[in-house]
Formats: C-alpha cells, sequence, structure tokens
C-alpha cells in the first residue's frame, strides 16, 4: 500500500488518501482486509491469511506514530475514508502530555473491516459501541508513520467506557518486533507483556484513565475492572466486530453518516468504480508542505494557545 497526501499537513484540509500495489484509490476501512495476505475481499476466511506459527496476523492502519500529538483518524464520514487530522469546537485535537508520559504512547490505529455498531449493546460490557473501527495499541519497538500498514499479532484487548459508549482497545505486536516471539504463552499473552515489557499495560490504564481530563472532563472507566482480557476473548471481540462491518457495508444495517464508499468489496452496493475514486481524491485540495511542528505543541508540555 501506499499514500497521497492532499492540502495543507496540520491544517483542516489535510488528508491522506490509500492506494493499493495496482495503484487504485481505496478505501482503508473498507478495501484493506483484515486478515493479512487475504485476498481483498470480505469473505476471506483465516486459514488462508498469513500466519506466524500458529498465529493469524492481521493488518493495522497506523493513525497516530507513537510519542506525537496530532489525533489523526480514519475519517469514516468521507468517501474513499482518509486519514484526518480530527477537529474539535473548530479546532485540530492534540493530546495532551499525561505527566510521565510523551504523546500516544503506543503506535494508535484501528483494524480495517471492523465496526464498534453504535445501535448494538455488547454482551460483556452492556454499551453500545462507538461507531468507528476497532482501535489498536501497537506495543513494538519501533516509531511507524501515519498512513502504515503493519502486520500484528493480538495480545489481548482492553475494554474503555467512553462517555457510556464501548471503546475497544486491541493490544497488539507488530509481528516483525525483535520481541513478537517473546510473546507466545498458549493463552496469557498478556503475561508475557507484563514479563517483557513491565510497566507497558499498567501505563496504558493510566493513559486512558486520564487523556481528557485536561480538557475539563471526568476520569474514563473501564469494565471488567481495567483488567485485560486474553487474546482468545479479544479475537471474539475482533470477529463480532468483522461480522457488524460486513452488515454495513451490505446494507443490513443503518450506518447513519458513516460513509461505506468502496472500491474493492464484492457484492457491496456501496462499491464505486476506479474513475469515482479518482475523482474524490482529485476533488480535494491539492498537496501542500506545511509545518513540520504545528503551534499549538510546545515541546515536551502541551498547552492549547
Amino acid at each position: 500500500y501506499s499514500t497521497e497526501q492532499r492540502g495543507r499537513p496540520n491544517s483542516p484540509d489535510y488528508r491522506l488518501y490509500f492506494k493499493n500495489a495496482d495503484g487504485k484509490y481505496i478505501s482503508p476501512f473498507h478495501d484493506i482486509p483484515l486478515f493479512a495476505g487475504s485476498k481483498e475481499d470480505k469473505e476471506i476466511p483465516a486459514k488462508r491469511s498469513k500466519t506466524t506459527g500458529s498465529e493469524v496476523l492481521l493488518n493495522m492502519i497506523v493513525e497516530v506514530p507513537r510519542w506525537t500529538n496530532a489525533k489523526m483518524e480514519i475519517a469514516t464520514e468521507e468517501p474513499l475514508n482518509p486519514i484526518k487530522h480530527d477537529i474539535k469546537k473548530g479546532e485540530l485535537r492534540y493530546v495532551a502530555n499525561i505527566f510521565p508520559h510523551k504523546g500516544y504512547i503506543w503506535n494508535y490505529g484501528a483494524l480495517p473491516q471492523t465496526w464498534e455498531d453504535p445501535n448494538h449493546a455488547d454482551n460483556t460490557t452492556g454499551c453500545c459501541g462507538d461507531n468507528d473501527p476497532v482501535d489498536v495499541c501497537e506495543i513494538g519497538s519501533k516509531v511507524r508513520s501515519s498512513g502504515e500498514i503493519v502486520q500484528v499479532k493480538v495480545l489481548g484487548v482492553l475494554a474503555l467506557i467512553d462517555e457510556g459508549e464501548t471503546d475497544w482497545k486491541i493490544i497488539a505486536i507488530s509481528a516483525d518486533d525483535p520481541e513478537a516471539q517473546k510473546i507466545h504463552g498458549k493463552y496469557l499473552y498478556i503475561d508475557d507483556v507484563k514479563k517483557h515489557k513491565p510497566g507497558y499495560l499498567e501505563a496504558t490504564i493510566d493513559w486512558f484513565q486520564l487523556y481528557k481530563v485536561p480538557d475539563g472532563k471526568p476520569e474514563n472507566y473501564f469494565a471488567f475492572n481495567g483488567e485485560f482480557k486474553n487474546k482468545d476473548f479479544a479475537a471474539e471481540i475482533i470477529k463480532s466486530t468483522h461480522e457488524h462491518w460486513k452488515a454495513l457495508l451490505h446494507k443490513k444495517v443503518d450506518g447513519g453518516t458513516i460513509k461505506c464508499t468502496n472500491v474493492l468489496v464484492s457484492g457491496s452496493p456501496f462499491c464505486c468504480s476506479e474513475e469515482d475514486a479518482r475523482l474524490i481524491v482529485q476533488s480535494a485540495p491539492p498537496f501542500m508542505n506545511g509545518d513540520s511542528v504545528p503551534p499549538e505543541v510546545d515541546s515536551w508540555y502541551f498547552f492549547p494557545k
């Protein structure tokens, strides 16, 4: 996969569009397969996916590189779902540095072809989904780039309850990370994370609990008393949200303002032509070089001006 920038970085009109190996413009939300190594369609079974040992690998779309503050995200309400800078109350969003952390403490992103249905109450949390793809916290040693597609091994999951919605946080590690093979317990990958990356999971709880407090909001809380569930539990969450995504792309549920425009999903009524996709991208403002560091971010600490 490759990406194409449009608009000016660090501005409301910045967009990062995606292309596949054939040079076709695609939606990262819908056209990149959930399972790594799969053909680009919705019906690929896990047994045909790339594996490492006995593990099925998944594709992760990196939205936010580790240690950065800009809240970049897949634009679920725009055709072809480019990555954009999130805006709230007319201002670009940046997460505060929650002492002693700097920005996002993992490579943060999403699993393609998943959707947390806001009209479906989860059986375990009792709360509905947050209307987004499932979030991923990648804990490998390499700092990734926004728009990068990384093949990851799922380790577990945390259930954040964010303003009354279930917001699953998949904990994963890049398959090519030197420590990926050290995390191999049959069921308790999370215990292996505690062993090989001491303090990381505790920092994750701390970060998600507090990151909205500087914006004047209360602390977040978690289902299961903040317990990280194991990889098998995570796999069921991924499977369920993948099924919700399939229903969305085949118009079996009402997606509201979600844009389902895609190029490669077989049988989807939202499928568009390559030319239509090209016109969508070309309608966006042309790429313009911008400041590499936005004025809203001051060195180590973050102070909105």
